[in-house]
Formats: structure tokens, sequence, C-alpha cells
């Protein structure tokens, strides 16, 4: 069994929430994922925070390229591991 992890990046919680709902839409991921708050390096706005969405793939059935679409719907990105 591998150990593979997607990570979106998202540009707030709203976009991360609504993003964790089509991953399960869509990919049928069977547990949705929970949004994680991720502040910037040195910043204490809450505004500059990131939101990610840790997904495990030990199947290796999502797919990358799809992925970086669906967090492109939330002008966010998917990070490379």
């Amino acid at each position: 069994m591998s150990d593979v992890r997607h990570v979106l990046v998202l540009p707030d919680r709203d976009a991360a929430e609504e993003a964790a709902e089509a991953l399960v839409e869509r990919f049928g991921v069977t547990e949705e994922p929970r949004p994680v708050r991720d502040a910037l390096a040195g910043e204490d706005d809450a505004e500059d925070a990131q939101w990610l969405l840790v997904l495990r793939d030990e199947e290796e059935r999502l797919d990358a390229e799809e992925l970086d679409a669906l967090a492109g719907e939330w002008d966010g990105w998917r990070e490379e591991p």
C-alpha cells in the first residue's frame, strides 16, 4: 500500500468547504476532507490564511490534472509532492 497524498490549496474557508463537497460528488471520495487553515509565515491577519484539503489516495485513483482543474474552479491549486 502506498501513501500518496494530494494537497489542494484554496484561498478561503468557503472555497475549501465547497471544493471538499465537490470531491465527494465528482470523485467518489469516501470521506469528505476537512479544511485546515494554513496561515502564511509571518502573517497574523486571518485574511492571509490559505485553506488546505489533504486527500489520501492509497489506491492512486485520483488524477492530478483533474484535481488541479477542480482547485482552479475556486482560484486554488494542487501542491506538488
